[in-house]
């Protein structure tokens, strides 16, 4: 390699890739020179050869095409020159992979030969055949999103047909990784032997090579070889302390509180440090003063995440913080459903429902994907409706969520992080929007001000917030944001409906005559208690943790849902540091309220429920 593509340069932009991706050293320089010419020579040493079948002979699950080394000095594993580019056939988000196809019919033929679909079909079967087979071809690496600089995401991409007819096995004699040529921006899978190969050997990968616990595997690699698992007890069991503080930031308490409250002057002037505008710009009760310095405030409102609560504490034992001590577990998807789910029964075997009655169905797809299978083919055995979604962690937004009801396209999804899995809603309440002409989807959120643990403190600002779909909605089309989503406040092309919680009651109880918000609002009400009980009846870290310095904002969002007879609310998520321009758009005492309730002791029973 010479010139500006020399391979020092190539290795000062692409060494920690070769590294994470355990490439051999040995292979870097011809990797270098192939990347940098484009050389795809993989067609020299290997062969596509394709299995024929009978009509109807071939199942499911039998493999299409297999790639032979057809060079006839075999591959050696000790030969620098032996590694391979593949390209990407189609890279894509999830969200428009049907609309891809249907805009592309030279790219929808060539999936559908990939994929062995039938290419006689019409263009409407095609596609979901496709998109239905894709799961056992696809892969997936992660970028950083241009909208979120420190968010990965996945971006999903499916090789060219010599890569993807490069078959499994448990002892592979080939290994491929995906790998990004930073110089032009392009994204390759590469190809190189583990093991020597003779002449017509047929090359083989492990699909699921990171992961070696054998039930694991057996999972994973459910898409090719099918299994089942209805006899594993689908029964959930909390995890330890270990689990619960695994990749968090430790956090540091107060070994013993040096005040047991903190009381402030009545005629004092609290000082305030924000880091969120909403807060600098809506604040305006004469009790609060918004300052610049850290060191003089008497409240800190950070928009990053506090820790050290026992330097706090020694320091500056009268200063308030707008964080409580591992509140992660209310925030971070998975420990959510965990804490929700104590004090609740076991499944029960007829209808195979959970509880409590007000959490959906939820599983985590990094502990618990061999119950979720169990789960899913009892619901299937069942004849129940087995439509889910897939939540990332920690993501809001419904950044990297998707519907689905088939099972491929889970485990697939278990592979792209931390995910949890949760019973998708088909029976919503809806409201109809006049100008749709139709009823759509709509969540709810309630803004939840925490006071005190210990005692147990906890108050719902009445002055809730709606979200809207766009579209009218349907049981189908699940890629279709509009239909399935709320969120339509952050992108400035997408319609976004407006309406007071006001407005709201007076219309929901009109449409909806033998419905009483105020009742309806009861049980939301007595959802958020057992939420904050069961989040509070386990010490750290396994609950929230008590610190008289700490006051907290959350935001929690709920959809209505109809079981039998009756609505029952049904908690999505809870999010700290939520945006709030919407609440001081729409109530401009927002803030005023918020700091009296949490830092002058002043209830207002107009503005806000005792939990």
């Amino acid at each position: 390699m010479a010139g500006d593509s020399s391979f020092s340069e190539f290795l000062d932009n692409h060494k920690q890739q070769l590294l994470s991706h355990a490439i051999p050293i040995e292979f870097w320089e011809t990797l270098g020179k192939k990347l940098q010419n484009h050389i795809f020579d993989a067609g020299n040493h290997f062969s596509v050869l394709r299995f024929e079948y009978n009509d109807d002979e071939r199942g499911e699950t039998d493999p299409l095409y297999k790639v032979v080394v057809s060079n006839e000095d075999g591959i050696k594993k000790s030969d620098r020159s032996n590694i391979f580019l593949i390209d990407h056939a189609w890279t894509y988000s999830i969200t428009t992979a049907r609309s891809d196809l249907y805009s592309n019919p030279n790219l929808l033929e060539r999936m559908s030969n990939l994929m062995g679909v039938d290419v006689d079909s019409d263009t409407d079967d095609k596609v979901e055949q496709v998109f239905h087979e894709m799961w056992k071809y696809n892969n997936t690496y992660s970028v950083k999103s241009t909208a979120d600089g420190d968010t990965l995401l996945p971006v999903w991409y499916i090789m060219d047909e010599f890569g993807s007819a490069i078959q499994h096995s448990d002892e592979p004699n080939m290994r491929i990784v995906p790998f990004i040529y930073l110089n032009e921006g392009i994204a390759y899978s590469i190809l190189y032997p583990i093991s020597d190969l003779e002449y017509e050997d047929e090359a083989t990968i492990d699909y699921v090579e990171s992961y070696q616990d054998p039930d694991i595997r057996k999972v994973l690699l459910h898409p090719w070889f099918p299994n089942s698992y209805c006899e594993v007890d689908f029964n959930q069991i909390e995890p330890g302390a270990e689990y619960f503080s695994s990749g968090h930031i430790e956090e540091h308490l107060p070994s013993s509180p040096t005040v047991t409250d903190i009381i402030t002057d009545e005629d004092k002037i609290l000082k305030v440090y924000s880091e969120y505008k909403y807060v600098s710009e809506n604040l305006t009760h004469p009790r609060f003063v918004i300052v610049d310095n850290e060191e003089e405030a008497d409240i800190l409102w950070y928009t990053h995440h506090f820790k050290d609560f026992k330097t706090l504490a020694e320091e500056t034992p009268t200063k308030f913080v707008n964080q409580f001590p591992f509140e992660y577990i209310l925030t971070i998807k998975d420990l959510l459903s965990i804490v929700c789910r104590r004090n609740s029964k076991d499944i029960e075997k007829t209808t195979l429902q959970t509880s409590p009655d007000w959490l959906p169905t939820t599983y985590n797809l990094k502990t618990e994907l061999l119950k979720f299978m169990s789960y899913y083919q009892n619901r299937e055995k069942k004849n129940l409706n087995n439509l889910w979604i897939i939540k990332p962690f920690n993501l809001a937004r419904s950044l990297d969520s998707y519907i689905t009801d088939n099972i491929n396209m889970v485990i697939k999804s278990a592979l792209t992080g931390p995910k949890i899995i949760q019973k998708y809603i088909e029976n919503p309440i809806l409201f109809y929007r006049d100008d749709l002409s139709g009823k759509v989807k709509f969540d709810v959120r309630y803004v939840v001000l925490v006071k005190s643990v210990k005692p147990l403190k906890v108050y719902l600002y009445k002055n809730f917030f709606l979200r809207f779909a766009n579209k009218p909605f349907e049981l189908s089309k699940f890629d279709d944001y509009e239909i399935h989503f709320t969120v339509m406040n952050y992108d400035d092309k997408t319609p976004l409906c407006k309406m007071l919680c006001s407005d709201f009651k007076i219309e929901f109880e009109k449409q909806n005559p033998n419905e009483n918000w105020d009742h309806i609002e009861s049980k939301i009400v007595t959802m958020f208690r057992s939420v904050f009980e069961a989040a509070t009846m386990k010490d750290p870290p396994l609950g929230l943790g008590h610190n008289v310095q700490s006051r907290s904002l959350y935001a929690a969002d709920l959809m209505l849902t109809k079981q039998n007879t009756e609505i029952i609310p049904q908690l999505l998520e809870i999010n700290w540091m939520p945006d709030c321009a919407r609440a001081c758009q729409y109530y401009p005492n927002f803030y005023n309220d918020v700091f009296s309730l949490l830092f002058l002791n002043q209830f207002d029973p107009i503005a806000f429920h005792e939990l």
